[in-house]
């Protein structure tokens, strides 16, 4: 039997076939590492959405804490203190600046401030190692009010301009701030205010700083001087009304990280907060509007409401 090479026809046949597979070879391959890339990036997500959690509630259990083992009264037991909650709305900070007094413009235009002041326990730099920072370090007991430590949460920009949640606390040496989680679209807090004229610990309505601080504007002070003023005002602030916390975090994975799918709205406090709110910037958070640079990422919103348990943060 004579043997004959193939035809041009059927050589043209198979190098289609080929062709089809290896588009259908790729993309399936495509899909995989896509599907790959977003179950990673989510992961991401949620084991950093846990950990900012972590810390920030841990350090919300300890506000305006008392040590009751030491020989000298807390001084927390002095009511003209400062509150043990304290905050900003969209606004951040400087790392060297004096806990909170000098707010400046929120680095993504949204994101809040809040401010936990707490005292520590036992002796020396670091006390007995019971009471942490945010950033871990152990917190010795004050012997004067001004001695009462902070652990501050905000949102600053790293050295890449990638939004970050930043802890800020004072050391020996100083002022530093460490940060904790990295890719946040918005930082919020509300404070459960107890409105009742006589308090019961039970919050009645949550708000957020401003509406504090609007409220502590329309206190009636006395005092003859400026330092007697701020006394009574500690005395008689809305911030130690609050007897709880409620923070949302949205966090974003890296730039691609879910390249299908419509652009997706996020109530970090539910819809019906965001659509009676609308002034509260950040609550509510649009892909739609934000640059194409941002779009097209893995998201996912991170809550947590802390009761509070210590004298001064209610």
């Amino acid at each position: 039997m004579k043997a004959r090479g193939w035809t041009i026809v059927e050589f043209i046949i198979a190098l289609l076939l080929g062709l089809v597979i290896a588009l259908l070879s790729s993309g399936l391959l495509l899909g995989a590492s896509s599907a790959y890339r977003h179950h990673r990036e989510s992961l991401w997500l949620n084991d950093s959405g846990r950990y900012a959690l972590e810390i920030m509630t841990q350090s919300l259990r300890q506000a305006a804490y008392q040590d009751w083992d030491r020989l000298s009264a807390p001084v927390e037991l002095d009511d003209t203190v400062s509150a043990g909650i304290g905050g900003w709305d969209a606004r951040s900070l400087s790392r060297e600046g004096d806990g909170i007094a000098a707010p400046l413009a929120a680095v993504d235009g949204v994101s809040d401030v809040l401010a936990v002041r707490f005292s520590g326990s036992g002796s020396g730099g670091n006390g007995d190692g019971s009471l942490l920072n945010c950033a871990g370090f152990g917190v010795a007991a004050p012997a004067t009010e001004a001695e009462r430590n902070w652990s501050i949460f905000y949102v600053d920009q790293d050295a890449q301009g990638e939004s970050e949640l930043r802890c800020k606390y004072r050391g020996a040496h100083g002022w530093g701030s460490d940060a904790i989680v990295r890719g946040v679209d918005s930082f919020q807090v509300l404070y459960g205010l107890d409105t009742d004229a006589v308090p019961d610990g039970v919050p009645n309505v949550y708000v957020n700083a401003s509406a504090i601080e609007a409220l502590d504007a329309g206190l009636s002070l006395v005092g003859a001087t400026p330092a007697e003023l701020q006394r009574d005002r500690n005395r008689k602030t809305y911030w130690k009304r609050v007897c709880s916390v409620r923070v949302a975090l949205l966090l974003r994975g890296a730039e691609g990280s879910l390249p299908d799918g419509d652009p997706a709205q996020f109530d970090l406090f539910g819809k019906a907060y965001s659509a009676a709110h609308a002034e509260d910037m950040g609550v509510h958070v649009d892909e739609r509007r934000m640059p194409d640079s941002l779009q097209h990422r893995a998201r996912q919103v991170f809550t947590a409401t802390v009761l509070l348990r210590n004298r001064g943060g209610n």
